[in-house]
C-alpha cells in the first residue's frame, strides 16, 4: 500500500507490456517446404499440430531470396522448454517430415498477440504475425479530460471513505458502481460476508452505516461534497488487517464454521457482489413489470443510493422510450419501460482488485469500466494473477485502470 504524490490514473492492459524489441517468444520447429506441396502439409499440421496459443502467428513464411525467388517455410510444432536438438520432434511429426524430406530446424516467434503496429513490426522480424488493433474504443485509454479526472478522483476518494466506515477493526473492500453519464452513484457495497449478528441486525447495521455517506451529490468539478472522517495513521500499518477482505482470501469462506443463530455468514457476498445486488433491486424499482409488487422485497434487497433515472442504461431501450412517450404522461414514462439490461455502461471503483469471482460477475454485468487502487497480489483477475480483461473468448470486455492515491489520502482507510 505505498503511496505516490498525486493522483494519477493509470491504464491495466490485457496482457503485461513489454519493449517492442524484447517481447517474449517461444521455440518452435519449422521447415523450408516445396511450394506444390504447401497446401497438403499445412492440412497435415492442423491436424496433428495446432498452433493453440499462437494464433496470432502465421503458419507459413513466404521470405525473398538472393536472385529473386521466394522460399516457403512452414512451423511444424512447438519445441518444449530447453529442448536444443531436433530428436526430439515426435513422432507422428518425424513421419511427416520424412514423407516431404523436409529438414526441421528451431527457430523464435513471439509468444503473445501485438497490442501496437509497433510491436508488430518487431515481431515479423522474427516470424509473421497478425495484428489485429482494439475494435473499442473507451474513453480513458488514451487519457482522461480534466473533469472526467477529477470525477474518477472523487468517487475513489468515496469508496475509501466507505470501506473507512464499515471497517471499525479491521480493513474491508468496497465497492461504488456510477453511472458516469450524469456522475450518480447507483449502487454502494462493502465486503458483507461475515458479521457476528443475526440477519437482521446485521441489515440494519450495514444501511445505518451506509446513510452517512450514501446521500453525497457529484458537482459539475467532480468533487464530492461530503466527506469522511480521516485518520492520520500511516497506510502500512493495517497489513495485519487484511484478512477481512474478501478478494484477497476468496477461499478463505472454506476455513469458517457452519452457520449459528448468532454468526451469519456468506461466501458470496463480496462487495462488488453485493453492490451488483443493490443495483438489480434498483431497477426492479425503477422499472417494475406489470405483476411486480415493489413492496416486496426483502431487507436485504433495499436500493442503497439515488433512485434518480439513468438516461445511460435507458440508452438501449430507446424505441420503448419512443413507444412509452406517446402513450403516457413524463410522470408514468419511467414506470412503463422495460428494466434495462443489467449494469450496461456503468463504471465500478473497489478498494481492492477484485478476485475471478467477482471479476466475472461484472463481465456478466457488462460493465464498462473498472478502477482498483490497490493490486491484489494473492488473487487479483485483473492484471496481478491474471488478466480477465484480455480472455479473448469473453463475450464482454472492460477497460481497467489502477488510481493512484497520494499518500496522505490512503490514511482514510484506516
Amino acid at each position: 500500500m505505498e503511496g505516490v504524490n498525486t493522483w494519477d490514473i493509470v491504464h491495466v492492459p490485457s496482457k503485461p507490456r513489454f519493449p517492442p524489441d524484447n517481447q517474449p517468444t517461444v521455440n518452435v520447429f519449422a521447415s523450408a517446404i516445396d511450394p506444390k506441396f504447401a497446401n497438403s502439409i499445412v492440412r497435415r499440421l492442423n491436424q496433428i499440430a495446432p498452433l493453440e496459443n499462437l494464433r496470432h502467428v502465421k503458419r507459413v513464411r513466404k521470405e525473398r531470396l538472393e536472385g529473386g525467388k521466394f522460399q516457403l517455410s512452414v512451423i511444424l510444432c512447438l519445441a518444449r522448454d530447453g529442448e536444443d536438438h531436433l530428436k526430439t520432434i515426435p513422432a507422428d511429426m518425424l513421419e511427416l517430415t520424412s514423407s516431404y524430406q523436409l529438414s526441421a530446424f528451431i527457430t523464435k516467434v513471439c509468444g503473445f498477440p501485438a497490442s501496437s503496429k509497433e510491436e508488430w513490426e518487431e515481431q515479423c522480424k522474427l516470424w509473421p504475425t497478425s495484428y489485429h488493433p482494439p475494435t473499442y474504443n473507451i474513453d480513458g485509454i488514451t487519457g482522461f479530460s480534466e473533469e472526467d479526472a477529477q470525477s474518477v478522483c472523487s468517487f475513489t476518494r468515496f469508496a475509501l471513505q466507505l470501506a473507512a466506515i464499515s471497517g471499525v477493526a479491521q480493513v474491508h473492500n468496497a465497492a461504488v458502481i456510477v453511472d458516469p453519464s450524469v456522475k450518480q452513484v447507483i449502487a454502494s457495497a462493502c465486503d458483507d460476508v461475515f458479521y457476528g449478528q443475526t440477519l437482521t441486525e446485521k441489515t440494519n447495521s450495514h444501511n445505518s452505516c451506509h446513510e452517512q455517506i450514501s446521500h453525497h451529490h457529484i458537482d459539475l468539478n467532480g468533487a464530492a461534497t461530503q466527506t469522511a472522517p480521516c485518520s492520520n495513521g500511516k497506510p502500512n500499518e493495517l497489513k495485519h488487517h487484511y484478512g477481512s477482505v474478501s478478494c484477497l482470501h476468496p477461499w478463505q469462506w472454506s476455513k469458517q464454521q457452519a452457520y449459528t443463530n448468532s454468526c451469519y455468514w456468506h461466501p458470496l457476498r463480496h462487495a462488488a457482489i453485493a453492490a451488483i445486488e443493490y443495483s438489480a433491486a434498483r431497477d426492479r424499482q425503477l422499472y417494475p413489470g406489470p405483476a411486480q409488487d415493489i413492496d416486496g422485497f426483502s431487507e436485504m434487497e433495499q436500493v442503497q443510493s439515488s433512485l434518480e433515472d439513468s438516461p445511460l442504461k435507458r440508452q438501449k431501450t430507446a424505441k420503448d422510450k419512443d413507444d412509452a412517450r406517446h402513450e403516457e404522461d413524463d410522470n408514468d414514462r419511467t414506470l412503463k419501460l422495460p428494466r434495462p439490461y443489467l449494469c450496461t455502461g456503468y463504471d465500478i471503483y473497489l478498494v481492492w482488485e477484485p478476485c475471478v469471482m467477482c471479476a466475472m460477475a461484472l463481465v456478466h454485468q457488462r460493465v464498462r469500466r473498472i478502477f482498483f487502487v490497490f493490486p491484489n497480489t494473492h488473487a487479483g483477475a485483473l492484471g496481478s494473477v491474471h488478466r480477465l480483461q484480455g480472455e479473448e473468448s469473453l463475450n464482454h470486455h472492460y477497460a481497467v485502470f489502477r488510481v493512484m492515491v497520494p499518500e496522505e489520502s490512503l490514511a482514510i482507510v484506516k
